[in-house]
């Protein structure tokens, strides 16, 4: 196991915490961003769950031109919290990283995830002496986040799918080929997978000046990145295991077990989420008693970090500050 230093805070109210997670010996990270006007004692939290390649603090904490979307969450009055999972950010990494990538299976499975969700949103939840918590997730992190909400529904108040990956009929009769227990993301594989769902026709939806400060953010977020030739992150691959099982009809969670409010946001451009994916989506959380199925024009699976954010981050807002009450069991 690697312990790791935290960086630098991203905001000078920012607090981080380490807990002990599923693993025994390793530890995961946790900060918190407090609502803007700390004191009101009705101010709710929101718990961010990350995707497959990349951590929270450059996602829902990584500021464009001074402003993140956890800036705005705080401002509306929510306290933020970012997990790191194991093998991402400032969390530890599993020992099986430190071996050759072909001797065990992929890492970071939505189960896996699920578990050290829990653990987090325990110690939020003890941190903060109340019962819920909301949560954000994008695109692979919607598994783990829902799994979760579906095993603890008294414990998640509101559910936010941002580009969430969707069940997909299968048309292929091969078992999905084993992947290894982790690979390595550079900052090209990055730029090409932000830009390639974007139009031909279509101005850019991500200037390179804010890439290029965001790709430097990303290699630090590994300390061997630049190490190697391309520079890249290492990085667990349980998440591309779950999306391919997903897209041959094996969807790691069952989305009628959820019982809170749920809303699916999405760009109109992203190829990960169809909109035949967003529909089944959509009817398949039958035991939520409240569904938003919101697009985004311009958009990309990516849009959180894109020219569209803001509207991103106020239909976010508008959700979890509503009035949906979670279904009694």
């Amino acid at each position: 196991m690697t312990h790791r230093p935290i960086t630098p805070k991203l905001d000078h109210l920012e607090q981080h915490f380490r807990i002990s997670g599923p693993c025994e010996r390793m530890s995961l990270f946790l900060s918190l961003l407090p609502a803007a006007e700390a004191s009101q004692p009705s101010r709710r939290a929101v718990l961010y769950v990350h995707g497959a390649t990349f951590p929270s603090a450059l996602s829902i904490a990584h500021r464009f031109d001074g402003t993140s979307w956890r800036d705005a969450l705080c401002e509306a009055g929510f306290d933020v919290w970012g997990l790191d999972f194991y093998g991402y950010g400032e969390s530890d990494r599993y020992p099986e990283m430190d071996k050759p990538a072909l001797e065990n299976p992929p890492l970071c499975t939505a189960p896996d995830a699920a578990l050290q969700l829990a653990a987090a949103a325990a110690f939020i939840l003890g941190h903060r002496g109340t019962g819920t918590l909301s949560l954000i997730a994008h695109s692979w992190g919607s598994m783990p986040a829902s799994l979760f909400a579906g095993e603890h529904p008294a414990l998640v108040d509101r559910l936010v799918l941002f580009a969430p990956i969707s069940r997909r009929e299968s048309v292929s009769v091969e078992a999905v080929p084993r992947l290894p227990a982790w690979r390595i993301v550079t900052s090209e594989d990055q730029w090409n997978r932000f830009v390639e769902d974007v139009p031909a026709h279509e101005p850019p939806v991500l200037s390179r000046t804010h890439f290029d400060a965001w790709s430097r953010s990303y290699l630090d977020s590994d300390p061997d990145s630049r190490s190697r030739n391309p520079a890249g992150v290492k990085v667990p691959t349980g998440p591309a295991s779950d999306i391919a099982k997903a897209w041959r009809g094996e969807l790691a969670y069952d989305p009628s077990r959820v019982r809170a409010p749920v809303a699916i946001i999405r760009g109109e451009w992203d190829s990960l989420l169809k909109d035949a994916d967003a529909e089944w989506l959509f009817r398949s959380f039958s035991g939520s008693p409240s569904k938003r199925d919101i697009k985004i024009s311009r958009g990309t699976h990516l849009m959180h970090l894109e020219v569209m954010r803001a509207a991103l981050w106020r239909e976010s807002i508008a959700f979890l500050a509503g009035n949906d009450i979670a279904a009694e069991d």
